[in-house]
């Protein structure tokens, strides 16, 4: 099978610290690139460490919605001028709305999903967004920047609730439209243009059918990229090919 690509994991996980080299050495023989995605300062110290490190890794900084607490505005202009001066910074986030734990009100976190965006349409960057039991305010705010872009990670929403933004996001599908009865992303899967998706996984959370219960690993998008040609109708390869494309257009990767 053709490498592939993960758009979104998180390898710098304790939840690694037992098998990380058997990880990356996984990911090197199987994948094209994949993306560490950070939640907080020390995480964006850890993926771009390793993005440094190995040519096929890339990296992002931010502050997840459930990290907002950490927020300092020195930390985050150490984040900006990591992302400034570093080509394997390829966007920012996560960043988002998490009403699900809550561990900030929610004006809190909006605040701080804003000044975010702001800082990445000032770098002509793309964004990774979280959202959680707060779709319709994720997509209240998103709509007040028409020149933002990026990924909708793990959307857990209808076609007809994105639709509007598929100019300029991506869609992120990972783990979770193997499972059996998540019908919701399996009818979005369907609806969506394969221009319009990226694979993820998530590692090492949300693994997909037949680990489900099991750490992930970024290798299992497999698993994904079947599940989506199945729905779609599509070989793998065509799916391969043009996610692997889609990746490498929202980041700005150049892979020949």
């Amino acid at each position: 099978m053709k490498k592939m690509v993960d758009t979104h994991m998180h390898l710098y996980s304790e939840l690694y610290n037992e098998n990380r080299d058997e990880i990356i050495k996984d990911i090197e023989k199987n994948l094209l690139f994949a993306v560490n995605i950070s939640c907080d300062l020390e995480s964006t110290f850890q993926s771009i460490e390793l993005s440094d490190r190995y040519d096929f890794m890339y990296s992002t900084v931010g502050y997840h919605p459930c990290d907002i607490s950490k927020y300092n505005e020195e930390d985050f202009n150490k984040m900006i001028d990591f992302a400034k001066n570093n080509n394997k910074i390829v966007a920012i986030g996560e960043i988002g709305l998490d009403y699900y734990w809550m561990n900030d009100p929610k004006e809190v976190q909006e605040k701080y999903f804003r000044l975010q965006i702001e800082k990445a349409i000032e770098l002509n960057m793309p964004i990774v967004v979280h959202t959680r039991d707060a779709l319709e305010d994720t997509i209240r705010i998103i709509n007040d920047y028409p020149k933002l872009r990026g990924i909708l990670h793990c959307f857990p929403g209808t076609y007809e609730m994105v639709e509007h933004l598929l100019d300029r996001f991506y869609i992120g599908i990972g783990g979770t439209v193997t499972f059996k009865n998540n019908k919701v992303t399996h009818e979005l899967v369907r609806n969506l243009n394969l221009d319009k998706i990226v694979i993820e996984t998530d590692s090492p959370y949300l693994t997909p059918s037949p680990f489900r219960g099991k750490l992930n690993n970024p290798i299992y998008v497999k698993y994904v990229v079947e599940k989506i040609s199945e729905l779609k109708g599509l070989t793998v390869e065509e799916v391969i090919n043009k996610t692997n494309k889609n990746a490498m257009k929202v980041y700005d990767i150049c892979i020949k």
